[in-house]
């Protein structure tokens, strides 16, 4: 994947046209085709549909120039962080890391929120499979790990030296693509003897662990028929927004297809499976800032700064076009 590429995309979706996105890129027209070729093929789904005039982007082509978006001001903000880490030597960065999903719609709402409760501090996110983000945890790269728990499942299971405090709430659902009767394509509630197309993570994300309990409890996998496999949410949500099959989501993730008709709940209440979401430290904490932090939050275990809800107003609010920046990275003094 070659960032440049994103601001192709971005280019082609303003202009509608591949002639004058080849201008903004400072590239031929045949140029520009071969790198948005290209990008679909890193995909794996067509990005852009080419039958219409002008040109528009598919459902995959927005979820990625989005996430490509994000990605580059990611790294303009990690540019920041460095420059100010070395202008201010004795601030102190605090490092958390996070599933990639909970580091794609609930941590810059929640960074937001935990800031204006507590005060800026420079941080700096790292999103990455949790296995990962805990092997970091436990030799000192991080100071905090964000990561999904659940009734049946904890991801600190024998990590003795690991302790966590609940900050969030979500939840697991299962969704499909709206149809054109704003009911979903494919729903639980209904039986007809036909196996519904099921795109489901795969066995070694550890967010399965926490669908896995309600498949084996509700018989499920007699009616469920794998078609598509994957360990990043946003690529099966990718799949789902096509109209490939059905997936368990996190709310917070889906929150705006919902909201816009793009994808509806395939299912009942019944369905749904309750997510904490913990923060991580190691038990022997000698930083004073981070030690002040855990117990900003151990006072407010039973009083999150954000739930779903909340989490995903201040995310659109955040996300618009008038802050862009997404706040992912240091944040900076206010």
């Amino acid at each position: 994947m070659n960032l440049s590429w994103v601001r192709d995309l971005e280019h082609l979706a303003r202009t509608g046209n591949f002639s004058r996105a080849a201008k903004l890129s400072h590239l031929s027209q045949p140029a520009l085709s071969r790198r948005i070729k290209a990008m679909e093929d890193w995909v794996g789904a067509a990005l852009v549909d080419r039958t219409r005039h002008p040109v528009k982007l598919t459902g995959a082509g927005v979820q990625m120039l989005e996430a490509g978006q994000q990605a580059l001001s990611r790294l303009e903000s990690e540019r920041r962080s460095i420059r100010e880490a070395q202008s201010l030597p004795d601030r102190y960065t605090v490092k958390f890391a996070a599933q990639h999903s909970i580091g794609w719609r609930f941590y810059p709402a929640w960074l937001q929120s935990f800031e204006s409760s507590f005060g800026p501090v420079m941080s700096r996110l790292r999103a990455d499979d949790l296995p990962n983000c805990l092997h970091d945890l436990e030799a000192g790269a991080v100071d905090f790990v964000i990561a999904y728990a659940s009734r049946k499942v904890s991801p600190i299971a024998g990590l003795r030296e690991v302790e966590g405090v609940r900050i969030g709430r979500d939840m697991l659902i299962p969704v499909a693509k709206q149809g054109p009767d704003g009911r979903p394509l494919l729903t639980l509630d209904r039986r007809n003897g036909v196996a519904i197309p099921f795109l489901r993570f795969g066995a070694a994300a550890p967010i399965s662990l926490h669908i896995e309990p309600l498949l084996r409890s509700h018989e499920l996998r007699t009616r469920l028929q794998v078609v598509y496999e994957n360990s990043m949410a946003g690529a099966l949500r990718i799949r789902v927004r096509d109209g490939t099959g059905l997936a368990w989501l996190p709310k917070s993730l889906v929150a705006p297809d919902l909201e816009a008709g793009v994808l509806a709940q395939a299912g009942a209440s019944r369905w749904q499976i309750p997510l904490d979401i913990m923060l991580y430290r190691m038990r022997q904490q000698e930083n004073a800032l981070t030690s002040k932090i855990w117990s900003f939050f151990k006072e407010r275990e039973h009083d999150p700064l954000l739930a779903t809800e909340e989490a995903n107003h201040v995310r659109y609010r955040t996300t618009s076009k008038r802050s862009r920046h997404y706040r992912v990275g240091a944040a900076r003094n206010k």
